[in-house]
């Protein structure tokens, strides 16, 4: 699309300021020698800040705090009992409310599971996974359509205020956390019904477009995102309407204006990802007007499998503080 108008034009090199944003921690160089490995069961599911690591030296006996590492005790042998332990220390802290993240306590929780086989090893509260670097997985929408007069146009939602985490910022029409129990492809067909009212044939068309991948921090904690995309062609008269109070409003913008909004402190940062790799995938991103289009695209794919792929083990002579990987 070579003729993209002249505002897009003088805005592409801050999308590259915005994919360096929401992979600030991977481009930090992950704090190495900063952040200690959190391992369970011999994997390496996560990386603790030390802000988080002073809270777990209370608690020795669920967390083994080594030279290089930290370990959850390994005589915790399975998932009910990981789950269990974890979920007590958790409550515990979050009485004592010191951590910011634990504010937003969801009743929710995700999967902490190995890198590569998917093995399930416990679940923690969604609130929690930050603090402990974990990967968390979630499904994003953009619902689109072609406008006969203003080209593509895509629904952004803005979030509620009552959110705990991005309250009133922009986001992508319909998102969701895999939460345990729920599928990828049940996960966006029951946020696109409790967020957009999208249901019936219509939800149906959801369109699987691959993943982005990126490495967010901020005073919460540490972000490893992965991002399941789908793309909704909806129709011109649709008109999304929320059903479970989480959404403020809708706005139908220009890809133009969506880029706009994005480039503001007002869109939620770890969503620019799916918009911006919605718009590369439809051509209105590309080489003839993003200069920095590769390193653009790499940063939508940022191989989190390689950064937690450390199998490790305990050295068998009597030394903690050293881990073999």
């Amino acid at each position: 699309m070579k003729n993209m108008n002249s505002a897009l034009l003088n805005n592409v090199s801050e999308l590259t300021k915005l994919a360096r944003k929401f992979n600030c921690f991977y481009l930090s160089g992950l704090h190495q020698g900063i952040c200690k490995p959190f391992i369970v069961a011999g994997h390496q599911v996560g990386l603790i800040r030390p802000d988080v690591l002073k809270y777990l030296h209370r608690f020795p006996e669920v967390f083994r705090v080594a030279g290089k590492f930290v370990e959850l005790n390994p005589a915790f042998r399975d998932y009910q009992e990981r789950t269990v332990k974890v979920a007590e220390v958790l409550q515990k802290l979050r009485k004592d409310d010191e951590i910011c993240a634990l504010k937003g306590w969801r009743d929710e929780c995700f999967e902490v599971s190995t890198p590569f086989y998917h093995e399930s090893l416990l679940e923690m509260d969604r609130s929690a996974v930050c603090l402990f670097g974990i990967r968390n997985y979630g499904v994003s929408v953009t619902g689109y359509l072609n406008h006969p007069s203003k080209g593509l146009c895509i629904w952004l939602q803005q979030r509620s205020f009552t959110k705990q985490t991005w309250p009133g910022k922009w986001d992508c029409f319909v998102s969701g956390g895999l939460a345990v129990g729920y599928g990828i492809l049940e996960t966006a067909v029951k946020e696109a019904a409790e967020e957009a009212s999208v249901v019936g044939e219509l939800v149906k068309k959801l369109v699987p477009a691959g993943c982005v991948s990126f490495y967010f921090e901020s005073e919460r904690g540490l972000f490893p995102n992965t991002e399941y995309v789908y793309d909704l062609e909806l129709p011109l008269d649709f008109v999304p309407q929320n059903a479970d109070g989480e959404v403020e409003s809708f706005e139908l913008l220009t890809a133009e204006e969506c880029v706009q909004r994005a480039l503001t402190p007002q869109f939620k940062t770890t969503s620019a990802p799916v918009l911006i790799d919605f718009l590369i995938r439809r051509g209105y991103i590309n080489p003839e007007n993003e200069p920095n289009y590769r390193h653009l695209v790499e940063l939508l794919h940022v191989p989190l499998q390689s950064i937690y792929n450390w199998s490790a083990e305990i050295t068998s002579n009597g030394d903690d503080s050293e881990m073999q990987y």
